[in-house]
């Protein structure tokens, strides 16, 4: 696999290699890494939150707007 980086990413990749004390391939898998973890749970959150709504497990705006309310009076 090839991936292309503009000039600005790559000298910041470089830069930040050369901080870390180690090569721009580490740093690349690292944050594809990271990308690939966030994503699947962003995605299962996604779902769970799709879930909850078919199940009716939810808030209205006015409901949401209430809870906060009574948080802050109770301050």
């Amino acid at each position: 696999m090839e991936v292309y980086l503009t000039l600005d990413q790559e000298a910041k990749l470089n830069r930040l290699a050369m901080d870390r004390g180690c090569g721009t391939d580490v740093l690349a898998q690292e944050a594809i890494s990271h990308f690939l973890e966030e994503e699947a749970r962003f995605v299962e959150a996604v779902n769970r939150g799709e879930a909850e709504l078919e199940r009716g497990e939810y808030l209205t705006h006015e409901e949401v707007g209430a809870r906060v309310n009574q948080m802050l009076r109770s301050r």
